[in-house]
């Protein structure tokens, strides 16, 4: 055997390993830099190279494919890049049951896949990475950092390794009074601070928009970064669980339905992700309304509906072209009163075609399940906003 071949690899054979693993552990789930210390962070080459197929003959996972051609035992196609730890996790595992061949085989193939994708990224997708979370009633918002950031690629990846938090941490409920008024400051002027400083800087630079919270706030959120600003928004998708977009569904489209008069207080219904009747809008703005309403196809009409980024393009579209005709029907001075049950991405793109020069003010309202009925919550372009 000594004749044959030996344990030396190769200086192009590691150099390319290496390049593959893009210097981290190719264990799944370790994903460790192995070109410093993980304790005092000076530069050290922690690697080891394991053998997929074992070197020695009576090794955990046998020489496999490899026993009439022992010298390619040592290929970068039968090597792991690893730490120190799961080199010695895998073989104490000395049946190789546990950890197999082939499956050390489909970990590296996804690590450097993974890699592949991730550095051929152009160098002009970066993006900010905004996250905003607000209380749903007794529900508590859970925007979480590593999943949307996987959402992102392959056709973005984050500008800095944090995100830009918009949040703020307080124990409310939407039932309570002063709820929408503080969530409406807090979100402003965060975004003020945090986010404005970015555009004036470079009013170029591209955002990827992660949030879930009450529907008015998130068409504030919309409002506040308008369409003028380079921003990806991402929908929370339930089954799969995930923010990553989906297929679009066959024979999608958004129905607008016009009311029969033009000379009442206009209502702008959202029945989405719910059906909203006319029984509900009454005990809380009268009977006296004109009601717009923009819905989908009963096989639709349920809260996963929202599954991908042309559907929400689709939305958009649908959107601005509804507000233009109800500015033309009921003047740029009447109030439109807005009653949503919609996705949170549509909230925000509500939000972001609002043009506050040119539309008409807004007044939205949210279904509060402690109070059973609809309640008014903001206004935006109004007095007060």
């Amino acid at each position: 055997m000594a004749k044959e071949v030996t344990r030396y690899i190769k200086h192009e054979v590691e150099r390319e390993l290496w390049a593959r693993a893009a210097g981290r552990c190719q264990f799944s789930g370790c994903n460790r830099l192995l070109y410093k210390s993980p304790v005092t962070q000076d530069r050290a080459n922690i690697s080891e190279k394991a053998h997929i197929y074992s070197f020695s003959e009576k090794g955990p996972r046998g020489r496999g494919p490899f026993k009439k051609k022992l010298k390619a035992l040592n290929n970068v196609s039968n090597l792991m890049l690893v730490c120190h730890d799961c080199h010695k996790t895998i073989d104490e595992d000395a049946k190789g049951q546990k950890y197999s061949a082939p499956l050390l085989l489909d970990w590296k193939k996804q690590h450097e896949q993974r890699i592949e994708v991730v550095t051929g990224i152009s160098p002009d997708k970066n993006s900010y990475v905004v996250m905003y979370g607000a209380n749903i009633g007794d529900e508590k918002s859970l925007v979480q950092y590593n999943p949307a950031v996987e959402a992102m690629f392959p056709e973005r990846y984050p500008t800095k390794d944090s995100p830009i938090e918009l949040s703020m941490n307080w124990q409310n409920e939407d039932s309570k009074p002063d709820y929408w008024d503080t969530e409406k400051t807090n979100l402003e002027r965060n975004f003020q601070k945090k986010i404005w400083p970015i555009i004036e800087k470079d009013n170029q630079s591209h955002f990827s928009l992660f949030a879930f919270a009450p529907q008015p706030l998130l068409i504030r959120l919309g409002s506040l970064f308008t369409d003028k600003i380079p921003v990806e928004v991402y929908q929370p998708i339930r089954e799969p669980k995930t923010w990553r977009w989906q297929k679009h569904p066959d024979n999608f489209e958004y129905i607008v339905k016009e009311p029969d008069n033009f000379d009442k207080q206009p209502v702008l219904v959202f029945s989405l992700s719910g059906k909203i009747t006319e029984d509900r809008i009454m005990p809380v703005i009268g009977r006296n309304i004109s009601v717009w309403e923009i819905t989908v196809g009963k096989s639709f009409l349920h809260n996963d509906f929202m599954r991908s980024q042309a559907q929400l393009t689709m939305f958009r579209q649908a959107v601005r072209r509804l507000i233009v005709s109800i500015n033309e029907k009921h003047g740029l001075s009447t109030p439109l009163h807005v009653f949503p049950a919609m996705p949170a991405s549509c909230a925000i793109e509500m939000g972001r075609v609002r043009m506050p020069k040119a539309d008409m003010p807004w007044i939205i309202y949210d279904q509060n399940y402690k109070h059973n009925a609809f309640i008014k919550t903001i206004e935006i372009g109004g007095k007060k906003c």
